[in-house]
């Protein structure tokens, strides 16, 4: 058994499905180096290296995950966020050995402090989840005006174009059927079935609010372990835009809630209502949300990680090969959707239908959602 372990499905650290990064091929990469922290997470290798007195962030994929071109994608929109001005680490390479594609950044300001922290681990205070939201609202602002097409079809991204589309029934069919490996994973499992039962009534309940969402590339995974913190207990860098596509910041907002405030990994599921309020609060602080956006957000919440659960099961099915990564993929996709029509879930609702109304409006945007999916 290796010594370094990772994040698993569960509470409990596991074997990584990826060898963990060694010095040699680090040096290979970046030149003379040492590590000086290698991540737990889960769905790549990555580390901290330091470099002639300089910390920096390497990350290895395998080219069946991320190839050059697919990194490129996610790589123009941290530059037109830097640009801007947001905190977002700088890209400084990107190398290809073999079957394996290396990413290198900057390792940004700030102290990291959750990076041994689980992905549905809650904030450590209040004052954090307010700061994420105001955070996460300013960068929802640099992002205004990328205007690349969303992702190609690849592993592990958190689109939006199943549950933005008109019929979403034929919009799932189309993205299982452009990617075989989802195919796969999804023959043992009744998905049209549970598509109609559990899914797509809460699409009813978020499809008259669509037609005036506006298109936005968001980051689709903001937990507090991909920020870094100053001493004050505000964002001081935003890391880690692997899932990241052309969205919509309403869904990028529902990510973070489900993410953070939601304890899927405990019993029962508890909800930190404090850390809703307080990432809602945060955000419409610097971003107030328009009416159409209010009106979406608690409808969408149910639906935000279906799209991500879906690329999970293709990951662990045609690439890591675990039947029950794969199992525990489409539970998530189905059961955490079916927890938000019980008491606690629709309680949930209730409570972000109500916070994200409490603040003024400005004019409701002014482009359809479709073009999200262009």
């Amino acid at each position: 058994m290796s010594s370094h372990l990772a994040h698993g499905m569960g509470t409990e650290p596991v074997e990584p499905d990826w060898p963990p990064l060694t010095e040699a091929e680090v040096a290979d990469v970046v030149g003379p180096s040492r590590v000086v922290w290698r991540s737990p997470r889960p769905l790549s290798a990555a580390a901290v290296v330091e470099r002639g007195g300089r910390r920096l962030f390497v990350k290895r994929h395998h080219l069946s995950v991320r190839t050059p071109e697919g990194l490129a994608e996610e790589h123009a929109f941290l530059r037109h966020l830097r640009e801007r001005g947001a905190p977002v680490v700088e890209v400084l390479d990107v190398a290809t050995r073999q079957e394996w594609v290396y990413e290198v950044h900057s390792a940004g300001l700030g102290t990291d402090l959750y990076r041994d922290d689980l992905s549905w681990s809650p904030f450590r205070s209040s004052t954090h989840a307010r700061a994420a939201g105001a955070a996460l609202a300013r960068l929802h602002l640099a992002a205004d005006g990328f205007e690349a097409p969303r992702r190609i079809p690849q592993p592990l991204v958190a689109s939006f174009t199943i549950f933005a589309a008109d019929d979403p029934g034929t919009a799932l069919e189309r993205y299982v059927a452009e990617r075989p490996a989802l195919a796969g994973a999804l023959a043992d499992h009744p998905w049209r079935a549970d598509t109609r039962r559990v899914l797509l009534p809460l699409f009813e309940r978020l499809a008259p609010h669509l037609p005036l969402l506006e298109p936005l590339w968001t980051h689709n995974d903001w937990h507090a372990s991909n920020l870094l913190w100053d001493a004050s207990g505000e964002v001081s860098t935003v890391l880690d835009f692997g899932m990241s596509d052309r969205t919509t910041a309403v869904h990028d907002l529902a990510t973070a809630i489900e993410r953070n405030a939601v304890q899927w990994l405990q019993p029962g599921f508890p909800v930190r209502e404090q850390d809703v309020d307080a990432l809602l609060d945060g955000y419409q602080s610097v971003r107030p949300l328009t009416v159409s956006e209010s009106a979406a957000l608690p409808e969408l919440l149910p639906l935000v990680h279906a799209e991500f659960a879906l690329s999970e099961m293709g990951y662990f099915h045609g690439i890591t090969g675990s039947a029950e990564n794969t199992r525990l993929a489409y539970a998530y996709l189905v059961d955490h959707a079916e927890w938000f029509t019980g008491d606690a879930g629709s309680h949930l609702v209730d409570r972000v239908r109500h916070r994200a109304a409490a603040a003024p409006k400005p004019p409701p945007a002014g482009r359809p959602l479709s073009d999200a999916s262009s």
